[in-house]
């Protein structure tokens, strides 16, 4: 029985007004990002690096070509989200959130330290272990911090702000530190850097496990109505001719781009299919119209998010590249490493996220437009400005053989306030459209919406080979501009089908907490 006390009173125990536990995910999560955004600045750029010896001063890299870097990129950076939803699946069905992220901060510190090797086949199967290992901790992570709160409990918003500081603070702190290893010692000691860090995240994890013993752990009840059974919701596809028709018309599309564009992109639309297929059961069996029309919102605002990342994404691949070659980096007399400048982003969040909360807020007050769409729609066009920058930058390259890094600054500071009008917001927003039932669904759906994005990136970087850096970013502005504008255009209707789900703030599902800032920077 005292034994059962002290438990209760360590996991109990606060710190600055909130829970311990509180903490140790704010420090897992911030190095995990760490070694994630490490990763990510500098796979591009150790992928097009020459193979010669002495022919880069951070060693030798694989020698790809910059469209075989771009592809990679695009299909690395898609996987670590799309895993989101088996891994959200295992830990709902199988070993709860807190084992999830526990093997999968494993795993990933197994990714990293295959990674400091050199060889070839090291280099893929780091990168596969990092996606298996992101894909167990990151949607399982959130929403232990949203189980550390009671229902009510005022301090949910702030415990998940101060969460949110921590994935941006591991990203700000990757992007200089893994910078100057790499300027110092090369590609392999920027992997083992990102490594290190995981470490420390997962021996902070397993010594804070005392803090989190209630948080996490699967629980499985009978005939509850809320439980969702994803095999009987397959089964439903063969009860409708209608539904089994148009999946197996997606299923010959994938056979079609296994054949004319390989195995991968076969694999990638028989997902989509799979989902898709899953999307249309979860409409045919929502109850009323309301959930149905809220359940079609949320599918278009989806395209608008993969669109957005879509665009945002260059930062790691084209921008990456294009600032390592084209910029020019000097500033009193030294040279600021490529992958620092991947620091703004993270640097322009930490500083600017509460001015514009501040500002929705205000104009929300004022009786103006300030909608979820409406917010996410302004979000795309202030990114899409972004690349009007970087238009002017390849201007000056063309011209004088070099672009000045003023150019990088406002495009970084651009798209910061773009996904400061997006990204929260779409979470948000799906917490206050999904139906409960399917909520945690939905929102592995959103991060596999982000996941498409990136590959999307991937591609329009890939078409910079063909086309010029100019013809590229220029097209990514106009066209993240049309698509903000039309969804204004079309806002009202939009905003008819929600049913006013948003003039409800006050109420929110059970089944959603954990999510409303659950991530930002992905």
């Amino acid at each position: 029985m005292s034994q059962v006390l002290d438990n209760q009173q360590i996991e109990r125990k606060e710190l600055f007004g909130h829970p311990v536990g509180l903490y140790i995910l704010f420090l897992t999560e911030m190095w995990e990002r760490f070694s994630y955004y490490g990763m990510r600045a500098l796979l591009v750029l150790y992928m097009t690096t020459s193979t010669i010896e002495g022919a880069d001063p951070r060693g030798t890299g694989l020698g790809w070509s910059e469209q075989e870097a771009l592809g990679l990129y695009g299909w690395y950076t898609m996987l670590v989200y799309v895993m989101s939803i088996p891994g959200g699946m295992i830990a709902d069905k199988l070993i709860g959130q807190k084992k999830s992220v526990l093997i999968g901060a494993i795993v990933l510190c197994l990714g990293h330290g295959v990674l400091i090797l050199t060889d070839t086949w090291a280099f893929y199967t780091g990168l596969g272990l990092v996606i298996l290992g992101v894909g167990l901790l990151k949607p399982n992570i959130s929403t232990m911090v949203g189980g550390l709160y009671k229902e009510g409990d005022i301090r949910r918003d702030k415990g998940f702000s101060i969460f949110y500081i921590g994935i941006n603070t591991g990203s700000l702190l990757a992007t200089i530190f893994v910078a100057l290893v790499v300027k110092a010692w090369g590609w392999h000691a920027g992997f083992g850097l990102a490594g290190i860090v995981m470490l420390i995240g997962l021996v902070n994890y397993v010594l804070g496990l005392k803090y989190l013993r209630s948080v996490g752990n699967i629980n499985k009840t009978v005939d509850d109505p809320n439980e969702v059974s994803y095999v009987k919701l397959y089964s439903e596809l063969f009860k409708s001719k209608t539904q089994l028709i148009s999946t197996l018309l997606l299923v010959i599309a994938s056979g079609i781009g296994w054949y004319f564009l390989g195995w991968a992109y076969g694999l990638l639309f028989l997902f989509l299919a799979a989902i898709t297929a899953l999307l249309m059961m979860i409409y045919k069996d929502l109850e009323s119209q309301t959930f149905k029309d809220r359940f079609i919102v949320l599918l278009i605002s989806f395209i608008m998010v993969i669109i957005f990342w879509g665009a945002f994404e260059q930062a790691g691949g084209l921008m990456n590249l294009y600032t390592d070659t084209k910029t020019d980096r000097v500033l009193f007399g030294w040279e600021i490493p490529t992958i620092m400048f991947q620091s703004l982003n993270a640097g322009f969040i930490i500083i600017f996220a509460s001015i514009v909360a501040s500002f929705w807020a205000k104009r929300k007050l004022k009786g103006k437009e300030a909608s979820s769409l409406f917010k996410m729609a302004m979000g795309t066009i202030i990114m899409g400005f972004g690349f009007l920058f970087m238009v002017f930058a390849a201007m000056q390259f063309d011209e004088s053989g070099s672009s000045s890094m003023i150019w990088l600054t406002l495009a970084y500071f651009f798209h910061t306030i773009g996904e400061l009008c997006l990204s929260p917001v779409a979470l948000s927003f799906i917490t206050k459209l999904a139906p409960i039932k399917y909520a945690s669904l939905i929102m592995g759906v959103y991060f596999a919406a982000t996941g498409l994005g990136n590959k999307v990136a991937g591609l329009i970087g890939e078409s910079s080979s063909s086309f010029g850096e100019y013809s590229v970013f220029m097209g990514i502005f106009l066209f993240t501009v049309i698509i903000g504008v039309l969804f204004i255009f079309i806002l009202k209707p939009l905003k008819r089908l929600t049913h006013g789900a948003e003039e409800k703030e006050g109420s929110h599902h059970k089944e959603q907490e954990g999510f409303e800032l659950a991530d930002t920077e992905a």
